[in-house]
């Protein structure tokens, strides 16, 4: 169970039926895919939104719903790779959309709150004191403090100032209404200018890809490009109240922030069909460090994770002009999605944008992730027998814990009777 879902109903919209023409087809109705509809809507495109499911039923009914520009210790990763000028354009691109949530939020009713975000350590203090410096002199209201308000031993954190958090499906159910949106409405193919559903045709002069996982395989390298993540989180009441929100700098830390009376533990990330301890791990340190607390609900949502730490927003591939993509949110999803619904929405319309550069979709592929990805693929291709993926054949792990077959090369996952359930597959399994 959801905990976004528990005290909002989200606007619903019927299925399409027959053939159809629009300027912009976005295709994917979680948060990237409305905001930029929203957008679109705003400089007056004739769009129109398909969804598979309902809205938000995927990956951002899930999220933590933490609106920051500290996304872990980014910025000095981003230095080293790409340069002081672009790593400060990813920072003012994020802290831009930071501001815009704040504006778009007055009118409507989600719980929009400023908080400060903090990335915190349990080993080490040194990294985060770097990156504080590095953050500090790209522009950032940042800063290294040993007294970071968490009821439990650190070496500090890095402290980023006025970030904020808020009820994401509140949001999205105000802003959905009056966008031209079709739900349960599957995209089983793109071909050119034409998207192909089980009940016709969609003729769009531009399509937008923001289904999560792009599932066009034959363009743009993504199996290569993108891997996914689970991460598991609890909702506890008669937990504390915290002072901001808070994300560990290790590979399976965790990440906190209070909702109301709730607090919201989550961690244990892993690469998806890898592990099927996730749920443990948060449980085991809720009881160690929140031992008066009770679990009201607990799930597990999945992340598209780039080469790069850096989302890929822009041009689809080279060969088509009138395609576009968003992913590879890397776990931070809300600035993300901000920032890839504004540079679509100006490329669609033919506007410059100064922060499209940070997040341009043929940059370059040089990286160890590379390798791991490609290592990944070809050991769990190999493996003979079992049960094999619908998206590009890779043997699927069954996760006891989800009680799911996950697949560990490309993040596809299936329930127990085979029906897919996060992509990039796109078939049910045969049984």
């Amino acid at each position: 169970m959801y905990l976004w879902e528990n005290d909002v109903k989200m606007p619903e919209f019927s299925r399409l039926k027959g053939d159809t023409e629009t300027e912009a087809l976005i295709i994917g109705g979680g948060i990237a895919g409305i905001m930029c509809a929203y957008m679109l809507k705003n400089r007056g495109v004739k769009h129109l939104l398909v969804e598979g499911n309902r809205i938000c039923s995927g990956t951002t009914r899930g999220t933590t719903a933490v609106i920051t520009a500290q996304h872990g210790r980014i910025y000095t990763k981003l230095v080293k790779r790409f340069g002081k000028e672009r790593a400060k354009t990813y920072l003012q691109a994020n802290m831009e959309a930071v501001r815009k949530f704040e504006e778009m939020a007055e009118g409507i009713d989600c719980d929009f709150e400023k908080k400060p975000s903090y990335v915190y350590s349990r080993s080490d203090s040194r990294c985060l004191m770097v990156e504080a410096a590095v953050a500090c002199e790209l522009g950032a209201d940042a800063h290294f403090t040993e007294d970071d308000g968490l009821p439990f031993e650190t070496y500090g954190a890095v402290c980023f100032n006025d970030m904020a958090q808020f009820h994401p499906l509140k949001f999205l159910a105000g802003i959905s209404r009056g966008l031209n949106i079709r739900e349960n409405t599957f995209v089983e193919a793109v071909k050119g200018d034409t998207a192909y559903t089980e009940s016709g045709k969609i003729k769009a002069e531009k399509i937008i890809f923001a289904a999560h996982y792009p599932f066009i395989n034959t363009r743009g390298l993504y199996p290569l490009k993108l891997y996914q993540k689970r991460s598991f989180a609890i909702a506890l009441e008669n937990a504390p109240k915290l002072a901001g929100t808070y994300a560990e700098d290790s590979d399976r830390g965790i990440y906190l922030r209070n909702y109301k009376d709730i607090l919201i533990v989550g961690g244990g990330d892993c690469r998806t069909g890898a592990s099927d301890d996730g749920f443990r791990i948060v449980r085991r340190f809720a009881a160690e460090h929140f031992p008066e607390a009770q679990e009201k609900c607990a799930w597990a949502v999945q992340d598209c994770m780039s080469l790069d730490d850096v989302p890929y927003v822009g041009k689809y591939c080279l060969t088509e002009d009138n395609w576009y993509v968003i992913t590879g949110f890397n776990e931070w999803g809300m600035t993300s999605a901000m920032n890839a619904a504004v540079v679509i929405a100006d490329m669609v319309t033919g506007q410059e944008n100064e922060f499209a550069s940070a997040f341009e979709t043929n940059r370059p592929m040089t990286s160890m992730q590379l390798l791991s990805n490609i290592g990944v693929t070809l050991k769990n291709f190999c493996v003979p027998g079992g049960r094999r993926c619908t998206h590009l054949g890779c043997r699927l792990n069954e996760n006891t814990e989800e009680n799911s077959w996950d697949c560990q090369c490309h993040g596809s996952r299936f329930d127990h009777k085979g029906h897919v359930t996060d992509n990039p597959a796109m078939k049910n399994i045969h049984q």
